[in-house]
């Protein structure tokens, strides 16, 4: 049985940091908890770490704070897992990546160069009839970069899941290699 989704409009976004055992059906695993509930996982990122018998999963979910701190204590359960938390937006450093395709006359090219470097992106495909943008940065200067290029009919359009690490020193890691 799925319980009841508690998701919100806007305000109630939720980055938890996940670092995991780099095994088969980890990642099954964590987005089962997340569907048997009900909850929506608005990105999802995952890649190996500095250690290669880990990987760290960033989860991106919309939800009040009652179902958040229920997920992670169900995560906290899981035998894969070694550590989860909860990133704080003011704590943390947030990424995304897009590759853009545009079909678009030569002409254009030019406009289209100084759009993207206005959003510090780069062209990485060019073609008489066609251009591939690649930008990185916060979901909302992605969000802007989109709609600029939408007049220009965007005919393809891939982005990644958010990527983050929490600020300073702290770190998520196994037990047995935090320092003291």
């Amino acid at each position: 049985m799925v319980e009841k989704i508690e998701q919100l409009p806007s305000g109630n976004i939720h980055t938890l940091s996940l670092l995991v055992e780099n095994k088969p059906a980890v990642l099954q695993r964590i987005a089962g908890l997340f569907a048997r509930r009900g909850y929506n996982i608005e990105s999802l990122a995952v890649g190996p770490t500095e250690r290669p018998e880990y990987s760290r999963m960033t989860v991106v979910v919309r939800l009040t704070q009652r179902p958040v701190e229920q997920a992670i204590r169900q995560l906290q359960k899981l035998i894969p897992v070694i550590e989860v938390k909860e990133l704080s937006p003011n704590d943390k450093i947030e990424r995304e990546l897009v590759l853009i395709k545009i079909k678009t006359p030569e002409k254009n090219h030019a406009e289209l160069r100084a759009i993207a470097d206005t959003y510090e992106a780069q062209i990485v495909d060019v073609s008489p009839d066609a251009l591939m943008i690649e930008a990185t940065g916060t979901a909302a200067k992605l969000d802007a970069l989109e709609e600029r290029l939408a007049v220009f009919g965007i005919t393809e359009l891939c982005r990644s899941g958010a990527i983050a690490l929490e600020r300073g020193f702290k770190t998520l890691a196994p037990p047995h290699l935090k320092e003291g």
